[in-house]
């Protein structure tokens, strides 16, 4: 079997304080995303089918299983993830301007080159496998859903300013024109995610494919 390519490790990083972050001890062998697709059925007395409407999609779901150990110092564990832990709470520094409640925490969860996501935590659990002799954990299993949100754009100084993008998965059935209506809001724009691809066939999409999204020209 080959060996595993060291890939940089994952790491999760608060939005509005850059210097609290996360990194990964052991990257996850694997991850899935989803994403709900909502459809309006209209049904007619006496017929045998419904007619389905769209009625828009809700945001994409990250599921991730990350393995945190300190087997090494026999220092409790949890502490190498409590960032973590906060990031999922409410932030007590943003609060609704009209309704004066919090609001979450927002971070950046990333991989390397491969995966940049913007998110909520909304599902955080942790499971530890093993302890010292005193009962302080030393192994967890944190597995971690993260909601996808938008960033809202901001002016910056054009010899500084990065490229944002988002992934989209693809899924069985899923084109690129009817992705792009999705993204942009005009199925014509499909053009731009296939150069942005680089996609030699844009008819041929495969599920579980990732595609790069970047702002409009």
């Amino acid at each position: 079997m080959p060996d595993r390519p060291n890939v940089q490790k994952a790491k999760i990083v608060s939005v509005s304080d850059a210097s609290k972050s996360v990194t990964c001890h052991f990257n996850p062998d694997t991850f899935s995303m989803d994403r709900t697709i909502n459809w309006n059925v209209d049904t007619s007395i006496g017929g045998d089918t419904s007619t389905l409407s769209f009625a828009g999609g809700q945001a994409s779901d990250l599921n991730m299983t990350f393995l945190f150990d300190t087997t090494d110092t026999g220092k409790d564990v949890r502490d190498t993830y409590q960032t973590l832990i906060e990031l999922s709470k409410v932030d007590p520094n943003k609060k609704n301007a009209k309704t004066g409640k919090g609001e979450p925490s927002l971070c950046r969860f990333e991989w390397g080159r491969f995966l940049t996501f913007t998110a909520a935590i909304t599902k955080l659990s942790q499971k530890f496998t093993m302890f010292k002799a005193d009962g302080t954990p030393l192994r967890a299993e944190v597995a971690v859903t993260f909601k996808q949100v938008e960033e809202a754009s901001r002016p910056q100084n054009p010899t500084t300013r990065t490229e944002s993008r988002k992934i989209w998965v693809v899924l069985e059935g899923q084109t690129l024109d009817w992705i792009a209506y999705q993204e942009y809001g005009d199925s014509a724009y499909w053009r731009h995610i296939a150069e942005t691809n680089n996609l030699a066939n844009p008819l041929d999409l495969r599920p579980g494919q990732v595609l790069k999204l970047v702002p409009l020209p």
